[in-house]
């Protein structure tokens, strides 16, 4: 067979090799020409997957190393017998994660206990769920709306969105793009939302740029000034992104929530495995041992009259300083308008690597329980000594 893949999908000719001939290109530049003879497409999220593209191809499978599924005609594939496989779930932990090192940092930077706060979380699917359970486990009071989960359970813990909004300190939106129906959310945070939510909240998206309207948020951000802030890990118009937007972000990171290695590890598992079934091939790779060792093993912290939230924020520093995405992303706005968009892809094809906190063994000198069981929340290896 041939393949035609996304060159930022990681291991991806170590892993399907086996399948056949693998020609790889940049997600952007894949093209009707390119795959016009291919059996299998294997992309990622900048990557659309439609008639346009697959009409008059021999295409027999496609998969998508990513939750989302927006990029995919999937009606389209259902049509002409095109399989299809994605990867809900697989980097959920790696979005978890940035959402938590991003609040810990700006906690930091503002005196903030997070203890304190509201947290308002917007799509409790594999990512919000795990969100809100670690809010909950650190003290925060949690706030939840999602209107699917809410119409099949009955659940009265799911909130109105305006509830949410009214109540949150902190409003953080992890839901898929749709652009129609009852659930739309293309603009589901307009110019409207933005003035429901209270003074001196702050808002972070690492789900779809388009979820907020962009335009909205800047004018909302410039009349707020230091009042409220916004966090986003997505834009409208990737890659060419709002320059003047990026400047009135407290953080602004180049789309990489999800980027951890083990998440995109994960997604080509996924993958590898839903292809293995498609083709009734026997499963051979050790996803374990393409995995390096992580940059960050171990912490040794002492803590004596550091508090709680100090600590976490010590440790998670230490193995993801978000920050050193921030300043590279923040480079772009000195650039040309025609290199912006080749720069913004840039800093995804080469971001490095990034390992989850399970790789990580922190050491407690003269710690508390109570410390090492927060850390235990948030997936790191924890020993205590005296």
């Amino acid at each position: 067979m041939k393949l035609v893949a996304d060159e930022n999908i990681p291991f991806v000719r170590e892993v399907f090799s086996e399948f056949g001939t693998i020609i790889t290109a940049s997600g952007r530049d894949i093209s009707p020409e390119l795959v016009r003879d291919a059996d299998v497409l294997l992309v990622r999220s900048i990557t659309k997957v439609d008639r346009k593209l697959l009409e008059g191809s021999r295409v027999k499978f496609v998969a998508s190393a990513t939750i989302g599924t927006d990029h995919v005609d999937q009606a389209y594939l259902r049509e002409k017998g095109i399989g299809f496989a994605n990867a809900p779930g697989s980097n959920a932990n790696s979005v978890a994660e940035y959402v938590f090192v991003a609040l810990f940092a700006l906690a930091a930077r503002w005196g903030w206990r997070l203890s304190e706060k509201t947290i308002g979380v917007v799509g409790v699917g594999h990512i919000g769920s795990r969100v809100a359970a670690w809010a909950k486990a650190l003290g925060m009071t949690v706030l939840e709306n999602d209107p699917p989960l809410a119409r099949q359970s009955g659940d009265p813990r799911f909130l109105p969105l305006e509830d949410v909004l009214q109540g949150a300190d902190i409003l953080t939106l992890h839901v898929p793009l749709t652009k129609s129906g009852p659930d739309k959310t293309v603009h589901l945070i307009d110019e409207e939302k933005l003035h429901a939510l209270k003074s001196g909240a702050l808002l972070i998206n690492a789900s779809r740029g388009p979820v907020v309207d962009n335009e909205a948020l800047k004018s909302w951000l410039k009349r707020r000034k230091r009042e409220s802030a916004a966090v986003l890990d997505v834009w409208e118009n990737e890659p060419k992104i709002d320059t003047e937007l990026i400047q009135h972000v407290a953080i602004g990171t180049p789309h990489i929530a999800g980027y951890s290695l083990d998440g995109k590890i994960n997604g080509v598992r996924m993958i590898y495995e839903a292809a293995c079934t498609y083709f009734r091939k026997q499963r051979s790779i050790d996803f374990g041992s393409l995995l390096p060792e992580p940059p960050v093993p171990s912490v040794e912290i002492e803590t004596p009259q550091i508090n709680d939230e100090t600590l976490i924020h010590t440790v998670m520093n230490r193995v993801y300083n978000i920050r050193a995405d921030d300043t590279r992303l923040r480079k772009v706005i000195h650039l040309h308008p025609d290199e912006r968009g080749n720069y913004f892809d840039s800093l995804r094809k080469n971001y490095p690597i990034r390992r989850e906190f399970s790789n990580t063994r922190v050491t407690l000198r003269n710690g508390t329980q109570a410390q090492a069981e927060k850390l235990k929340i948030l997936g790191f290896q924890v020993n205590t000594e005296e």
